[in-house]
């Protein structure tokens, strides 16, 4: 019936999906894996981070198995808590010192390339919660 070819591409282990004014059941209504149709998907796991394999970043490869593991329960945890390697992150005491990390000496660098801009990102969960630092 159907015959029709679709390919669906995506973490699907990643946040629901957006729903412009939603509310958490209509993002939960959303999610692709909820569908009637999911168990007549055929699911394929890639397992070769292909960003890290081409660029070589040894440490991004670290981070990418680690990740993995998380993501598929084969990381130990105690009480349902996970501890991350210390070398994974940085941990800061205020929003300030977390932007001089990121944007290093940034007041002073306004000729700095796009590049340089877009390789760096402070993500969260409520963007205009943290806007007035910027």
């Amino acid at each position: 019936m159907g015959g029709v070819t679709v390919l669906l591409a995506g973490d699907f282990q990643q946040t629901l999906p957006v729903v412009p004014r939603g509310t958490r059941a209509d993002e939960v209504k959303a999610y692709v894996k909820l569908s009637h149709l999911w168990p007549s998907v055929t699911k394929l796991s890639l397992t070769t981070n292909m960003r890290v394999h081409l660029r070589g970043d040894v440490t991004a490869g670290q981070f990418s198995d680690l990740w993995l593991k998380i993501r598929n329960d084969d990381f130990p945890e105690l009480d349902y808590n996970i501890i991350l390697p210390t070398e994974l992150g940085t941990i800061v005491s205020t929003v300030e010192e977390l932007i001089n990390i990121i944007y290093p000496n940034i007041n002073n660098n306004h000729d700095k390339l796009a590049e340089w801009l877009c390789e760096r990102a402070i993500l969260t969960p409520k963007t205009n919660k943290y806007m007035k630092y910027f």
